[in-house]
């Protein structure tokens, strides 16, 4: 099994738009596994709105084994669709509520107790790997970066996924 790291934001337009893409062409590459890899677009401080709640659901998710491609659409469509303050514990948690039991979730992402976990990521993101602009895909030895602003196509993602799975 090939396994696909999908290095995001839920905040970041663009990242939306190749987890569309993402889902459309995947049925293709039935050996692809997804590893997903949150960071926030624009690590603390500079200041402005932050993820860092919506990663550190994931990761009570994640340890949960709850269904993280939905935990993908729930995010998404709060922080993006139905524009939420995601920085607001209650409204996150209201969020997942059909995903995650709320107050469980709740609990665990204003314990702080995936806070490290969210920021080695960051770390693993932008020092680790090189990445520079979201989204970005790492697979096999072979990367997709986006251009920052414009992102990515559909067309280069599905040409990064057949080369890089050796389709």
């Amino acid at each position: 099994m090939n396994k696909l790291e999908v290095f995001f934001d839920y905040t970041c337009p663009y990242c939306l738009r190749g987890h569309n893409y993402l889902c459309a062409l995947l049925p293709q590459h039935p050996g692809i596994e997804v590893v997903w890899r949150p960071c926030e677009a624009h690590p603390r401080p500079e200041g402005g709105k932050h993820s860092d709640l919506c990663i550190q659901g994931m990761l009570f998710a994640q340890e949960q084994g709850a269904d993280l491609w939905k935990y993908q659409e729930l995010m998404y469509a709060a922080a993006q669709k139905r524009r939420i303050d995601y920085e607001d514990p209650d409204a996150l948690a209201e969020s997942v509520k059909t995903l995650l039991e709320s107050d469980a979730f709740r609990r665990a992402i204003v314990s702080g107790r995936y806070a490290k976990a969210q920021l080695d990521l960051n770390d693993y993101a932008y020092d680790q790997n090189g990445v520079w602009a979201l989204p970005a895909f790492r697979l096999n030895g072979h990367k997709l970066d986006s251009v920052e602003g414009v992102g990515v196509s559909q067309e280069q993602l599905a040409a990064f996924l057949s080369v890089a799975a050796g389709a």
